[in-house]
Parts: structure tokens; sequence; C-alpha cells
């Protein structure tokens, strides 16, 4: 079952990245391994299952030592350590694709309120929670932000932008995180989302209203909605269950470097 949910190629590159276990007193029960734990945390993510449904067979403590796990790893900034190690593991290969990118949204309705939810127009104004997704040309996840279902899309456009990690290739010089172009729907036709972008090297390409037909989804644009289905389709991130905002970002972030560790896999 840990091979199944951990591959030994995704393990090598997430176990140098896990901080060391704590100092335990002698007396107690030893805590699980890391790999068990991330087996455990992986399982619920597709799965969609309470913590407590955690099945024992799988050998993966209980529901809340992963949980409590995850909430560690979090603080310590594994998550993003690994989305980037494995975007710069794209990148080397030349597979990374920073000619284009494209952003978009998607709300997802909040069972428990928390921080990060509101009142989602589109669902009678029910609690919820948006997802930010930019991505290269291929699809790739390059950065995910998350705020309530209410604000409007536009005023994410800059945190989205910034949440792309600094990415080193093997080439010398200074680590990329800008894409040459940035393809957007109508929803960010404003003035102050082309002058955010230009002000960091990118040119936008953002579709126009009251110009430009709704009827198709865009020449470049339709990749970052394949990404957006491909992250639903953990059904952990269908609907949010988290009262706290970090966990379910860390599962939204787990679900990008799941993601990305495909592509490596189909281009590298």
């Amino acid at each position: 079952m840990a091979k199944f949910l951990v591959p030994d190629d995704l393990w090598a590159v997430i176990a140098p990245l896990l901080p060391p276990a704590r100092v335990r007193p002698k007396a107690g029960r030893p805590p699980i391994p890391d790999r068990a734990a991330l087996t455990g945390i992986l399982f619920l993510l597709r799965t969609g299952l309470p913590w407590e449904y955690l099945p024992q067979e799988m050998g993966c403590s209980s529901g809340m030592s992963c949980w409590r796990r995850l909430r560690d790893w979090q603080r310590a900034g594994v998550r993003a350590s690994l989305h980037r190690a494995l975007l710069e593991r794209l990148d080397s290969a030349g597979q990374l694709d920073w000619s284009r990118a494209a952003l978009d949204s998607a709300s997802l309705p909040a069972k428990k309120p928390g921080a990060e939810t509101g009142p989602n127009p589109t669902d009678r104004g029910k609690p919820g929670t948006k997802r930010h997704l930019v991505v290269d040309a291929r699809g790739t996840p390059l950065g995910v932000v998350l705020t309530g279902a209410n604000p409007h899309n536009s005023t994410q456009l800059v945190a989205t932008l910034d949440a792309i990690p600094p990415v080193r290739s093997d080439d010398r010089g200074r680590p990329r995180h800008r894409p040459g172009k940035l393809h957007a729907d109508k929803a960010y036709d404003h003035r102050r989302c082309r002058r955010e972008c230009r002000a960091r090297g990118i040119r936008p390409r953002i579709a126009r209203r009251g110009i430009e037909s709704s009827q198709r989804l865009g020449r470049h644009r339709w990749v970052v909605e394949r990404t957006l289905a491909w992250l639903a389709r953990f059904r952990r991130l269908a609907i949010r269950y988290e009262r706290r905002a970090d966990i379910h970002l860390a599962f939204t972030t787990l679900a990008c470097a799941l993601v990305t560790s495909n592509q490596s896999r189909w281009f590298c």
C-alpha cells in the first residue's frame, strides 16, 4: 500500500525534505514512520474519508497521528519545498514551459466555518472557499492561493502570481518565477490586473469584456481548467471539511505536487 500511494521515485524527493524526528522520552509508543504517515495522508486526500475513518489495516496508525504529522510538516514548509523540488526537476529536464501561463479559479463548498471561507454568490450565499491557480503552458501547477468564495477573481491575481516559487534549473542564472505571458478570462479584465502583470515583466493576454466571445474557452486558457478538474478528482478537495485553512492548503498543495510528479513521469 505504501509503495502504491507513495512510489519510490516520489519518496526519494520527499524524504530529504522532511524534518528530523523529535526526541521523545523512553516511555510510550514509538512514532509511526514518515512514509506510513504520508501513505495515510494521501489515502485520505484521494478518498475524502474523515480522519477517524482511516483503516487500521493500512498500518498508518490513527487518523489523528497522520493529522498531527501533516500539521507539523505544514509548519516546517515541507509542502512548499516539495512542490518547488518537483518543479525544478521538470525545469531541469526542459519540460516546464515558461513561455505562457494561464490563471483561473474554482469555488467549492465549505462544510465548516473557518479561515478563508465566505458566502458563495453562486451557491445562494452558502459558505465556500475559492481556489486560485496559475499553471504553465502544459498545465503544470505553478502557484495556488485560497480565499473565501466571495472575493472577486481580479483581486487575487497578484497574490496568485506571487505564489509561484523561484525555480532553479541546472543552467546558471537567477531562479525563475515569472512566465512570459499570462492568459486569463474576462473576470480579470481590469487595468489594475494588466498594470500588475507588466510591473512583473509579464505580458497580459486577458479576454476583453464586450469584445471577445464567451462561447469558447480559449486557445491557451483551457489548460488551467483541465488542471482544476485534475485537482477536483481528489475527493478531499471537492468539498472543504477542514476548519483550519493551513490544513486545507496543505492538502491542496500536496495534490498540486502529485500532479507535477505525474507530469515529470510523462515528460522526463
